[in-house]
């Protein structure tokens, strides 16, 4: 019984999650929903007393106990019981490679400590990587189709690696009747057309960090010089989603903080730029960080 609730453009939004339903509710019930599930009513009334009244606190209450009754709010996980109860082998379908323990920008709000993770540099070797792609054949059981995703940092400052993993996978699909679907995250400041070419040929989906207009991106991705990447990395976004055509999948994607509260305008400068697939995510920061 699980809710997420946040502000975002004026509007107090309470998603519940099992359910998937999305309220948009007052600042009463915002506050209520608050106290809800680990006080009575009277005790709500006396925590928020300085700052609405009884008759709202009331109505407020009765106002989400019933989303409650109605199965809107706090619902149950539909999958407990099948996950609790499962006794059957575990079959893996996908595995994330942190290709590169380092990265060539320094975003303020990295959640990778500017990818190194809070630990040493480093890259992955071919041999490491080639064990994980047997290690994830081996455990895929009866599956045909998996996935491994390559990540970092910047993994393409390991590009020789990248290479090698995919070209050991190709072989083991053929040995083994796997089908290895490879998707590649890339800052994009070391793409050329060596690189584009590959990815184009050998990933089934390539995700391009950029975070929308000029001064939103230049503000938060950046060198460890300090400078912005915008008019670096913008033509070769464009470049390598120009050769993703015919359907092939690509993401252009950024990350929005407070500082940039206004992202519809960042959407419509992506869209704008020719940009189909679009997606733009909150960040991911610890409590009181400045950028949330």
């Amino acid at each position: 019984m699980k809710l997420h609730k946040f502000r975002q453009m004026g509007m107090n939004i309470v998603i519940d999650v099992n359910s998937g339903a999305i309220h948009v509710v007052d600042d009463i019930v915002y506050d209520v929903l608050d106290h809800y599930k680990s006080n009575t009513l009277d005790e709500i009334i006396i925590n928020l007393q300085n700052k609405y009244s009884k008759e709202q606190i009331k109505e407020a209450y009765d106002e989400i106990m019933q989303l409650e009754e109605e199965g809107l709010l706090y619902t149950e996980d539909p999958y407990k019981n099948i996950i609790l109860n499962d006794n059957g082998p575990s079959y893996i379908k996908a595995m994330c490679l942190n290709i590169a323990h380092d990265c060539n920008l320094k975003c303020k709000y990295c959640f990778a400590s500017e990818g190194d993770y809070k630990g040493e540099r480093k890259l992955m070797s071919p041999e490491v990587g080639k064990r994980a792609v047997d290690f994830v054949i081996e455990n895929a059981g009866p599956r045909k189709n998996v996935e491994i995703d390559l990540f970092g940092g910047e993994p393409l400052m390991n590009f020789k690696t990248v290479k090698e993993i995919v070209e050991y996978a190709r072989k083991r699909e053929k040995e083994t009747g796997k089908n290895i679907r490879f998707t590649i995250t890339t800052n994009a400041t070391l793409l050329n057309d060596e690189i584009m070419d590959f990815i184009d040929e050998n990933m089934g989906n390539v995700v391009l960090s950029i975070d929308g207009r000029k001064e939103v991106n230049d503000n938060i991705r950046i060198r460890y010089d300090g400078t912005g990447t915008f008019d670096d990395i913008l033509p070769k976004i464009k470049a390598m989603v120009e050769k993703r055509k015919d359907g092939k999948q690509y993401y252009v994607r950024g990350t929005f903080t407070r500082e940039n509260l206004d992202f519809y305008n960042d959407v419509m400068m992506l869209a704008d730029e020719g940009f189909k697939e679009i997606s733009i995510e909150p960040v991911v920061l610890e409590d009181k960080h400045p950028f949330l």
